[in-house]
């Protein structure tokens, strides 16, 4: 597929490095070389500096022969306007927008018609959405869902004393009630993932993904974790998009108290609020964070625009006793050297957005793409096409298809009933099929595996 990215900044640059590995062509537009500079050094990707909106950088881009315009630059007005330019002009086939600012997402404005653009991502939108999952689950790393919220998939750092750890993967039937199932899909141990099988054991330390029907994640995170108190008190370091956007969210389910070092901020936001308290003040002073009790605060987030504050209001919330701490960093190492220490999640804004554009962007019948340890792994819900002659899979055993390693079936969810798979579960027709991938280099192979191909072709 011939892909145009608009903007190297995080998202386009994380999105570029799902994709260049699957057999794509990338190329990459922005107004500053040097991102583009260091994405070519590392990446085999194709860069052109200009303003991605003209028509003159879409041209030397080689838009003409583009599959899929994809504008996450920092401009809304610059994604909406390139949009509308490939597809009048150049007749580009498909076309995403980054749109940060609400005004704009209105199905009339982004018909065919007005902006053209067939997906918007809102990125505040999804981090409000993914953090709300993560107070929801205190234990979690990292929450998401699949089958319109049918299948969970939690990741978790197995704890010394858990039910589980220290004994094979197998044990944990025993341990669940009857008509409770689940699937440890991967274990991650020092960086390195491990494909796990019945006589896995689970150590401590060891970041665990867990996947259930939802209905049945908490009583199965308890295999491996100690249940925490539910979120009640909250604290969130930061009012700007991000911040003021989540305690809008919060604010009616969670006593939620925000701060913000620019008064005139602090005072707008607090015009927008119904009941969480806006402070103006700095989040990495102690004072303030004592006055206001962060002893007694269930969670902590850091969710300024700035990675360094972030981090160091975290860490102070951390050792003044705060319960359990967030820090948004949009630095990929910054948020691999924190996390684990007395930081507990580093969330990067760009893996969160990703798995929305991956969904328009996999070449299979994809539902849904979750983008899993800041781009290390991937979980995507595939929906099974065809028949027998005209699929690889339909009216297949689990074992009787092709092994791809570092890629395994999680779950199945048929006619809105969830399955956990084993070797002999078949594969059907309008299944929604949950696929791990703990090698991303294997994602072509497992969407080649459930695209429909010719039906001349049999594979009895």
């Amino acid at each position: 597929m011939n892909i145009l990215i608009l903007g190297a900044g995080q998202v386009g640059a994380s999105l570029a490095e799902a994709l260049v590995s699957e057999a794509n062509d990338i190329t990459l537009i922005d107004m500053n070389p040097e991102p583009l500079g260091q994405l070519a050094d590392r990446l085999d990707v194709r860069t052109v500096v200009g303003n991605a909106a003209f028509p003159s950088v879409l041209r030397d881009a080689g838009i003409e022969s583009a599959d899929l315009l994809v504008a996450v630059t920092q401009s809304d007005q610059s994604n909406l306007v390139a949009c509308k330019v490939a597809h009048s002009q150049f007749g580009v086939p498909t076309r995403i927008a980054r749109l940060r600012s609400p005004d704009f997402l209105d199905p009339v404005l982004l018909s065919t018609d007005n902006f053209a653009v067939d997906f918007a991502l809102c990125p505040e939108q999804e981090i409000s959405d993914y953090i709300a999952k993560l107070i929801e689950y205190p234990e979690a790393l990292q929450v998401v869902e699949f089958a319109d919220g049918r299948v969970t998939m939690v990741g978790v750092r197995a704890y010394d004393g858990g039910l589980l750890v220290g004994k094979p993967i197998r044990a944990m039937r025993e341990h669940l009630p009857a008509g409770v199932d689940a699937r440890i899909a991967a274990i991650f141990r020092d960086t390195r993932a491990i494909d796990p099988d019945g006589d896995t054991v689970i150590r401590a330390g060891d970041e665990v993904f867990l996947l259930a029907a939802s209905d049945h994640i908490r009583t199965v995170l308890k295999e491996l974790r100690r249940m925490q108190k539910p979120v009640r008190r909250l604290m969130i370091a930061g009012a700007g998009n991000v911040g003021s956007r989540v305690a809008r969210r919060l604010e009616n389910s969670y006593e939620v108290k925000v701060v913000e070092s620019r008064a005139q901020r602090a005072s707008l936001v607090a015009g927008w609020l119904d009941h969480a308290v806006v402070l103006a003040g700095e989040a990495t002073d102690e004072t303030l964070l004592q006055r206001e009790d962060i002893a007694g605060m269930d969670m902590f987030l850091a969710l300024t625009n700035d990675d360094e504050n972030n981090i160091m209001a975290a860490s102070l919330a951390k050792r003044l006793g705060c319960r359990r701490v967030l820090a948004l960093i949009n630095r990929e190492a910054y948020a691999d050297m924190v996390q684990g220490g007395p930081i507990d999640i580093g969330l990067s804004p760009a893996q969160v957005s990703i798995g929305s554009l991956l969904t328009h962007v996999r070449q299979a019948d994809v539902a849904r793409v979750h983008s899993l340890r800041r781009g290390a792994a991937e979980a995507l819900e595939l929906v099974v096409r065809g028949d027998r002659r005209s699929s690889r899979v339909v009216g297949r055993r689990i074992d009787e298809l092709p092994e791809i390693r570092g890629a395994s079936i999680a779950a199945v969810v048929r006619a809105g009933l969830v399955i956990i798979p084993h070797h002999d579960t078949m594969i059907e027709a309008g299944d929604h099929v949950v696929v791990f991938c703990t090698r991303k280099r294997h994602i072509a192979a497992v969407e080649k595996l459930f695209r429909p191909v010719n039906s001349l072709f049999s594979f009895a």
